[in-house]
C-alpha cells in the first residue's frame, strides 16, 4: 500500500512538474485566440450566436482531435528509447524509412523543414505571449497603452538574460504558478458560464459542420485563427523524455483540457451577453478588482511559456548539433543534476534579437497573429508525415491502417495549414522567411560537411598499408599515447601525417579514434567504447554517443581499460587536424554557399571544448583544403 501511494504520489508531483513546463504555451492562447477569430480584418466575422457555437465548437474539437487524439493517443507512442520532438521522430522515420538513400533524403529534407518551423515558432511565441498578457493594461488602463511594447521588451529582455543563470531555481515555481494559472482559467470561464449555461450546447460537433455548411469560405478562414488554440501540442511530445507519456497525459485530461474549454466557453458567454468585450474578453472576464494582479499572473504564465520554448530551442539545437545539422557550439550545463538543463548563448541571444525584433515590428498580439499559425501548422504536417513512416516500418502497420489514420490526421493539419496561407500577405510571411535561412544554413553545413568528408577522405592514406609501412620502416617511438581524431577511421588522419613528417616521431601507443553520434537519444557504457588492436601498438577506437548525450572524451577514454587499452590522462596527447577552408570551383556546391559554409565553419566551437578535452594536452596541426 505505502509504495502505491508513493507511486500515485510521484506521478502527481510529474504531472504539476508537466504543468509547469509542457503545458506553458498552449495554457496562454486563452489569452488572444477568441479575440483574434472576430477581430476585425480583411474577412471579419460576425458576433452573433451561430458563429460564437461555430467557433467554440471548432475549438473543442480541435482540441480533442490533434491535441487529445493525434498528439496524446498516437504521436507520444512513436518515442525514441523514450524521447520525443521533431529530431527524435526523425531518427525514428531515418532509421525505419528503407534502405534506398533517397527516400532517407527526403526525410532528412523534411526534418530540417521541421526543425525550422520550430526555431519560426520559437521566436513568435515569446513576442505574441508576453505581449498578449502586458495588453491588459489596455483594459485595466487605457492611458498606458503606449507602455505596452517598452514593457514587453523588458520583460523579454530580463526573460533571455536569465538563462545563464538556469532554470533550477525558477523551474521550482513553474509548476505552482501554472497549476494556479489553470485554475484561475477554470473559475474564470465557470463563473461567466453559470450566468448563460445554454453555451454549453456549443459542445457538440453539430454546431461547427453547422458553421461550415452555411458559412464555407468565412469558416475556412476562421480556421487561421481557431488554431491559435493548439499552438503548443507539439510540446506534449518534445517533452515527453522530462516527464514519460503518463504524468503529460494526466495533467492534459484531468486539468489542462478542462480548463482551457471552460475558459473558452465563459469567453463566449462573455461576449454573446456584452458584445463590446471582444476586444479583449479574456481580461473583460475578470472583475474589476482582479484586473491588475490577473495581469501579473498571466505575464508570469506567459515568461513561463516563453521559457519552455527557449528551453526547447536549446534541447533541439543540441540535438541538431549532435547530429549534424548546425556547427559546434557553446553549451553550458547550468544544472549539476539535471543533464538537460543546459544553456547555449548563440541560440539565446540570436532567439532575444529575433523576438524583440518581432515586437518592434508588429507591435501588438493582433498584428502578430498573422505571423503565427504557419509555422505550427507546417510542423504538425511533418510530423504527421514522418509518424507516416514510423506507423509503418517501425510498428508493422499495414498500407491501409496506417493510409487511414495518417490521411485522418493529414485532412485536419492540412485544413489549417492552408487557411494559415491566406495569412501570408498579413504577417505570415515572417515564419517562411525565418525557416527559409535556417534551413538554407541547415542544409548547407550538412552538405558542406560531406563535401569535406569526401575530399579528406579521398585525400588520405589507407590506414592498413600505411602501418605496414611503419613497422617495415620504424621511426622513433617515444613515451605515452596520441590520440589522432579523425571521422574516417579507415584512413591515416592528416594531423598524424604532419606530426610524423615534422616532428619524425610516434607515441609508443597511436590511437586513430573516431567519434560517432548516433540517431537515438543515449548510449550505455556497454555500447559507448569499442576498440580494435592493430600491428605496431596502433589502435582503432570508436566512441559513440546519442544525440543527447553529453560528450567527455577524457572520461570515456577511460572505458578503454576494460578492452586492454590503458590510458594515462597525463601521459596522453591529443591531436587535431585543423582545416583552413578555401573556396574553389570544384563541384559539390555553389560557390556562394561554399562561403557560407567556410562562414560557418570558422565560427564553429573548437573540438576542444565539444570534447571536454584537456587544452594543455592538445596538439592542432593545419591544413589548407579547397573544397
Amino acid at each position: 500500500m505505502n509504495q502505491s501511494n508513493s507511486q500515485q504520489t510521484a506521478l502527481h508531483t510529474m504531472a504539476l512538474a508537466a504543468l509547469g513546463v509542457v503545458f506553458g504555451d498552449i495554457g496562454t492562447s486563452p489569452l488572444y485566440t477568441m479575440k483574434e477569430v472576430f477581430a476585425v480584418g480583411h474577412h471579419p466575422l460576425l458576433l452573433n450566436q451561430a458563429n460564437v457555437y461555430g467557433i467554440l465548437s471548432l475549438i473543442t474539437w480541435s482540441l480533442l482531435m490533434i491535441v487529445s487524439f493525434k498528439y496524446v493517443a498516437f504521436i507520444m507512442r512513436a518515442d525514441n528509447r523514450g524521447e520525443g520532438g521533431i529530431m527524435a521522430m526523425l531518427s525514428l522515420a531515418s532509421r525505419y524509412g528503407g534502405g534506398d538513400p533517397n527516400q532517407r533524403k527526403r526525410i532528412m529534407l523534411l526534418g530540417i523543414i521541421g526543425a525550422c518551423m520550430f526555431y519560426a515558432d520559437g521566436m513568435i511565441t515569446p513576442a505574441i505571449s508576453v505581449l498578449s498578457a502586458v495588453e491588459g493594461l489596455e483594459v485595466a488602463a487605457p492611458q498606458l497603452e503606449s507602455w505596452i511594447v517598452p514593457i514587453t521588451l523588458v520583460v523579454l529582455f530580463f526573460l533571455f538574460w536569465a538563462q545563464s543563470k538556469g532554470t533550477a531555481v525558477v523551474g521550482a515555481f513553474f509548476g505552482p504558478v501554472m497549476l494556479t494559472w489553470f485554475g484561475v482559467l477554470g473559475v474564470l470561464g465557470a463563473i461567466n458560464i453559470s450566468a448563460h449555461p445554454d453555451i454549453l450546447k456549443a459542445l457538440s460537433p453539430y454546431y461547427a459542420f453547422e458553421f461550415f455548411r452555411t458559412q464555407p469560405s468565412i469558416a475556412f478562414i476562421a480556421l487561421g485563427a481557431v488554431v491559435l488554440a493548439v499552438t503548443g501540442a507539439e510540446a506534449l511530445y518534445a517533452d515527453m523524455g522530462h516527464f514519460g507519456r503518463t504524468p503529460i497525459r494526466l495533467a492534459w485530461f484531468c486539468f489542462v483540457l478542462p480548463a482551457l474549454i471552460c475558459n473558452y466557453f465563459g469567453q463566449g458567454a462573455l461576449v454573446l451577453s456584452a458584445p463590446e468585450t471582444i476586444q479583449n474578453p479574456f481580461y473583460h472576464m475578470a472583475p474589476d478588482w482582479a484586473l491588475y494582479p490577473l495581469i501579473i499572473l498571466a505575464t508570469l504564465a506567459t515568461v513561463i511559456a516563453s521559457q519552455a520554448v527557449i528551453t526547447g530551442a536549446f534541447s533541439v539545437s543540441r540535438q541538431a548539433l549532435q547530429l549534424g545539422f548546425i556547427p559546434r557550439m557553446h553549451v553550458e550545463h547550468t544544472s549539476e543534476k539535471t543533464e538537460g538543463q543546459i544553456y547555449m548563448p548563440r541560440i539565446n541571444w540570436g532567439l532575444m534579437v529575433g523576438v524583440m525584433g518581432l515586437v518592434l515590428i508588429f507591435g501588438s498580439s493582433g498584428d502578430l497573429a498573422a505571423a503565427y499559425g504557419i509555422a505550427v501548422t507546417g510542423d504538425m504536417v511533418i510530423t504527421t508525415l514522418l509518424a507516416a513512416v514510423v506507423f509503418h516500418h517501425l510498428w508493422g502497420w499495414s498500407k491501409a491502417k496506417t493510409a487511414v489514420l495518417v490521411g485522418l490526421f493529414l485532412v485536419i493539419d492540412l485544413s489549417f495549414f492552408a487557411a494559415n496561407i491566406l495569412k501570408i500577405p498579413d504577417g505570415g510571411w515572417v515564419p517562411l522567411l525565418i525557416g527559409a535561412i535556417i534551413f538554407t544554413l541547415m542544409l548547407t553545413w550538412k552538405t558542406g560537411r560531406a563535401l569535406l568528408y569526401k575530399i579528406l577522405k579521398a585525400e588520405s592514406m589507407e590506414l592498413v598499408p600505411f602501418i605496414q609501412a611503419i613497422g617495415t620502416h620504424p621511426p622513433t617511438r617515444v613515451n605515452g599515447a596520441g590520440v589522432f581524431m579523425t571521422p574516417n577511421p579507415d584512413g591515416v588522419p592528416h594531423a598524424l601525417l604532419h606530426n610524423l613528417k615534422h616532428n619524425k616521431v610516434l607515441h609508443e601507443k597511436v590511437v586513430i579514434l573516431t567519434v560517432r553520434f548516433e540517431d537515438f537519444p543515449h548510449t550505455n557504457q556497454e555500447e559507448r567504447v569499442a576498440i580494435e588492436s592493430l600491428p605496431h601498438a596502433f589502435y582503432r577506437v570508436t566512441i559513440r554517443y546519442g544525440y543527447m548525450d553529453e560528450p567527455n572524451l577524457p572520461v570515456d577514454l577511460m572505458l578503454t581499460e576494460k578492452h586492454g587499452l590503458l590510458l594515462d590522462t597525463m601521459d596522453t596527447s591529443f591531436f587535431i587536424g585543423k582545416e583552413i577552408l578555401i573556396a574553389s570551383d570544384k563541384p559539390g556546391m555553389k560557390i556562394w554557399r561554399k562561403n557560407v559554409f567556410i562562414g560557418l565553419f570558422r565560427t564553429a566551437e573548437s573540438i576542444t571544448n565539444q570534447f571536454k578535452l584537456p587544452p594543455n594536452r592538445v596538439v592542432e596541426l593545419g591544413a589548407q583544403v579547397k573544397i
